[in-house]
């Protein structure tokens, strides 16, 4: 809990330090863009979030349906929800699945399974994020929907790189048993020689253990292929659903830029927000949207733009996901 409030407390310091800079030069044109803007169309992305929220959910409903068979959709969703919480107040957004472990346990499911369900989620998340990231390379491949500069051109290419480094990290990981074992004992090697290990074999006792889960998480997806493949599917509507959100704030202010832009800004601002080491990316996101959209909309508007979507795909999250967590409360008969 501490950690949490401090992280909170950090969060709201980084939040006002960007929106300080954000709006200091621009300050009454995007209050008078955000007041003019179309609520109906802002209505429409925040369903836009709540779609994803929902695709999310069922993913994962539908993977913890074979631990646990009479377990309730709607407390997944409240899962996802708190899960944007934790997310949000920590780096690279490693807050999320330790708590999602813990909130599946104290819905009745063993520590283990727990664990495996987060970890087969997870990879299915990672590979929709890759497809949808191949597909926006694709198509800015073949019509140049993106004009990158030098910068941009090589955050994108190493947050691709790291990203899929990560999903066939997994991937081996849990499906090669002779490969996971080789990555173990290299790496305790690597840190007893660099003495952040000070007993190796209590530690390869330890790593022995988690790799049970990623190899029974393996065998699971091996043996429910069609769940695997239907999880991806959700998981790669889910982000499309993300992706699409600045179409229509843009519309909102006024202003209309193309459908695959956007969806190709989207998913290269994401890639580069996921390494960003800071809590939601911040600095980094904001960063990747007013340089990839500066080209279709002027500066006053994009900014409004800006502020429009981070409060509809981040901090909308935090706050319901804050008030979720508030009433959380364990049940073994869900």
């Amino acid at each position: 809990m501490k950690n949490t409030k401090r992280n909170t407390i950090v969060l709201l310091i980084i939040i006002a330090i960007v929106l300080f800079f954000i709006m200091k030069d621009d300050f009454n044109e995007i209050i008078d863009n955000l007041i003019l803007a179309n609520k109906w169309l802002i209505l429409l992305t925040v369903g836009l979030v709540f779609i994803y929220w929902l695709l999310r959910a069922l993913s994962l409903y539908l993977i913890v349906k074979r631990y646990k068979n009479n377990i309730k959709y709607s407390k997944m969703f409240n899962q996802i929800l708190i899960t944007q919480f934790f997310n949000g107040i920590t780096p690279f957004a490693t807050g999320g699945e330790p708590m999602q472990v813990y909130m599946l346990t104290k819905s009745g499911i063993r520590v283990a399974n727990a664990t495996n369900i987060i970890v087969q989620e997870f990879i299915m998340y990672q590979i929709a994020l890759v497809l949808i990231g191949v597909l926006a390379l694709g198509l800015n491949f073949a019509f140049d929907v993106c004009i990158l500069n030098p910068v941009l051109e090589n955050l994108i290419i190493i947050g691709f790189i790291i990203n899929i480094i990560i999903g066939l990290f997994l991937l081996f990981v849990s499906f090669s048993k002779r490969f996971s074992s080789f990555v173990v004992r290299v790496g305790l090697k690597f840190g007893f020689k660099l003495k952040f290990i000070k007993n190796i074999e209590k530690s390869r006792e330890s790593w022995n253990e988690k790799l049970k889960d990623y190899h029974e998480s393996g065998d699971m997806l091996k043996k429910n292929r069609i769940l695997f493949i239907t999880c991806v599917i959700i998981n790669f509507v889910a982000l499309l659903m993300f992706y699409i959100i600045p179409y229509f704030i843009f519309i909102s202010l006024g202003y209309e830029v193309g459908f695959m832009q956007v969806l190709v800004s989207s998913a290269f601002i994401l890639i580069i927000g996921n390494f960003v080491p800071i809590p939601g990316g911040s600095g980094g996101i904001e960063f990747g949207f007013l340089e990839f959209f500066k080209p279709f909309c002027p500066v006053g508007p994009l900014k409004s733009a800006l502020i429009i979507w981070r409060s509809v795909t981040y901090f909308l999250g935090i706050i319901l996901g804050g008030c979720a967590l508030g009433f959380f409360k364990g049940d073994e008969n869900i």
